[in-house]
C-alpha cells in the first residue's frame, strides 16, 4: 500500500513550487461562476482550493481521491481555510467513480488520471459519465523539467537512467503515454479540443519553501538509481541534488530552472 504520510509530506513539500503555476493553469480554463466541478485524484485538496477561488462563492467542488488519510488531511485543510461549504471529499477510485451521471458541469484531474502513462480510455470514459453535455474535461500532467544548469548531459542521463518515471514507462506503448493524449480525446468524441504546456520558473535567491520543493524533486526524480546509471553519474548527483552538498547546486547564486505542464482538455458533446 502506499505510504500515505510520505505522500502527504511530497505534496506539502512541493507545493511552493507548483502552486503559482498550477493557479495560473486554472485561472486561463475561466470556469464559469457557480459551478460545481470534480477534482479526481484530489490529493490533500491543494488544487481543490484553488478550483473553488475561481467558481466564487457559490461554487463548488468535490475532490475524490483513493487514499482516507490523503482526504482526512484535506478536510482540516479547507475548515482551517473556511472552505468546508464549498470543497467537499469522497472516498473513491477514478476508475469507477461514485457518483451519478451528470453530476458535476466539469473535472479536473492534475497528475493522475492518464498520467504519466497508461491505458486512459476507459478513465476518461469515466469523466464523461458524471460531466454533463457542454461540461468539460481537463487533464494535467507534469512534462518536463531543466534543475540541473551548467549540467545538461548529466540531467539527461539521469533521466534516462534515474528518473522516478521510469517503472511507469518500462514495457508501455507509445500510444499509451500521457502526452498521447490528444488522440484519446479524440476518439472519446470530446469536441473543441485544447492541448497547451505552461512553463513554470524559479531564480536565485530562492525561497525556503522553493528550496525545500526542489530538493524533494531532486530525490523523487533521481534518488533511485536505475541499474543502468554509471557509479559517476550517481557521485554527481550526490554533489550537486543532496541538500547540505558542499557544491549543492541550489545554492548558485545564478541558479535558474523551469518545468513544463500539459493540459489537455476538451467539452462533452451535447445532446
Amino acid at each position: 500500500m502506499p505510504d500515505a504520510d510520505l505522500i502527504i509530506q511530497n505534496l506539502l513539500e512541493a507545493n511552493p513550487l507548483r502552486e503559482p503555476t498550477l493557479r495560473s493553469i486554472i485561472q486561463s480554463l475561466e470556469l464559469p461562476q457557480g459551478s460545481h466541478g470534480l477534482d479526481a485524484g484530489c490529493g490533500v485538496g491543494l488544487q481543490a482550493l484553488l478550483l473553488a477561488e475561481v467558481i466564487g462563492p457559490t461554487g463548488h467542488v468535490t475532490g475524490l481521491d483513493i487514499l482516507p488519510e490523503l482526504l482526512g488531511y484535506g478536510e482540516e485543510l479547507v475548515s482551517k481555510v473556511g472552505l468546508s461549504e464549498r470543497i467537499a471529499f469522497q472516498l473513491g477510485d477514478v476508475s469507477c467513480l461514485p457518483f451519478e451521471d451528470n453530476s458535476f458541469d466539469w473535472a479536473w484531474s492534475a497528475d493522475c488520471i492518464g498520467y504519466p502513462a497508461g491505458d486512459l480510455a476507459p478513465q476518461l470514459q469515466e469523466l464523461l459519465g458524471v460531466v454533463k453535455p457542454g461540461g468539460s474535461v481537463i487533464l494535467l500532467g507534469w512534462s518536463s523539467q531543466q534543475l540541473l544548469p551548467g549540467y545538461p548531459l548529466l540531467e539527461a542521463r539521469l533521466n534516462a537512467t534515474c528518473s522516478g518515471y521510469i517503472p511507469f514507462f518500462k514495457e508501455q506503448s507509445p500510444e499509451v503515454n500521457f502526452m498521447r493524449a490528444l488522440r484519446v480525446f479524440q476518439d472519446a468524441g470530446l469536441e473543441h479540443l485544447r492541448a497547451q504546456t505552461f512553463v513554470g520558473d524559479v531564480r536565485a535567491p530562492l525561497q525556503s519553501g522553493e528550496r525545500a520543493a526542489l530538493t524533494s524533486l531532486f530525490q523523487m526524480l533521481w534518488g533511485a538509481p536505475q541499474p543502468e546509471a554509471s557509479a559517476e553519474d550517481i557521485a554527481e548527483y550526490k554533489r550537486l541534488c543532496l541538500r547540505g552538498a558542499p557544491e549543492f547546486i541550489l545554492d548558485l547564486p545564478d541558479y535558474y530552472a523551469f518545468f513544463t505542464y500539459t493540459m489537455f482538455s476538451g467539452k462533452v458533446p451535447k445532446a
